[in-house]
């Protein structure tokens, strides 16, 4: 891609530029079609992306509720942290949901929540009945647009003079980043989607082709991706089918 389409497909990405796609939405049939019946109580747990918060999912964790689901966010602030500590926490929050809402739980990331979400997959596959990662460059960490990984650099920059809270310079190189990058791409033993856009000016789609995960393409900015009509489309049969096999509602006839 030449510079002047990088710097548009950057534009694209700008958070109030993916808002505008929040009327389509909410128009749309995905979302108003609402059976309460749907998630049959089925948790899920929200991981957001790099410098977002729970706040970034609220369509997102609305729609999951207007359908019957149980969804929560994973509590892990802004995502600025230390790659080992935030899937700790999002250890603990797939417990506290699955002793909660009685079994196994959803895990739906974005960006890096995405990957930090497989990798709580792979240490706690007993508490995940099913992994959904939106834009997620679970093939290489390292592999997001310079200007994510020159911010990145920012904040192990901030820790090593003290600043506590964010990723350190082994989240990036060190022993902690390569234990992390085996961890990423070990099989997973539940079932997973990756969803992925050629459009995405964040994530280099290829990234997203998670081995051991159903990929789904959608026509969407990786900013936008949690408010796009086609994800939800794409989303709802799959989640539906897993509550179903929670809870033995699939239809015998």
């Amino acid at each position: 891609m030449s510079a002047v389409g990088q710097l548009r497909s950057l534009a694209r990405e700008n958070v109030a530029v993916a808002a505008l796609t929040i009327p389509r939405l909410l128009r749309h049939s995905v979302w108003r079609d609402v059976n309460p019946h749907e998630g049959a109580g089925l948790g899920v747990v929200l991981v957001p992306g790099f410098g977002a918060s729970d706040f970034s999912l609220t369509l997102a964790t609305t729609w999951l509720r207007d359908r019957g689901y149980l969804p929560v966010g994973a509590g892990v602030g802004f995502n600025v942290g230390c790659t080992s500590e935030l899937v700790d926490r999002i250890e603990q929050r797939l417990e506290e949901h699955a002793e909660a809402t009685g079994g196994p739980v959803v895990l739906l990331g974005q960006s890096r929540g995405g990957g930090l979400a497989r990798l709580a997959a792979v240490r706690r596959p007993d508490l995940v009945r099913g992994l959904v990662m939106l834009g997620s460059p679970v093939l290489d960490p390292m592999g997001a647009h310079p200007h994510v990984l020159l911010a990145a650099r920012a904040l192990a920059g901030l820790s090593a003079i003290g600043v506590p809270g964010l990723m350190d310079n082994d989240c990036l190189s060190g022993t902690c980043f390569e234990d992390n990058v085996a961890a990423a791409t070990a099989p997973l033993e539940i079932p997973a989607v990756s969803v992925y856009s050629k459009s995405d000016g964040i994530v280099p789609w290829r990234l997203s082709l998670d081995p051991s995960a159903e990929h789904v393409e959608v026509h969407s900015t990786h900013t936008g991706m949690g408010l796009d009509p086609d994800v939800y489309l794409a989303l709802r049969p799959r989640l539906a089918a897993w509550a179903a096999e929670r809870f033995d509602l699939r239809d015998v006839g």
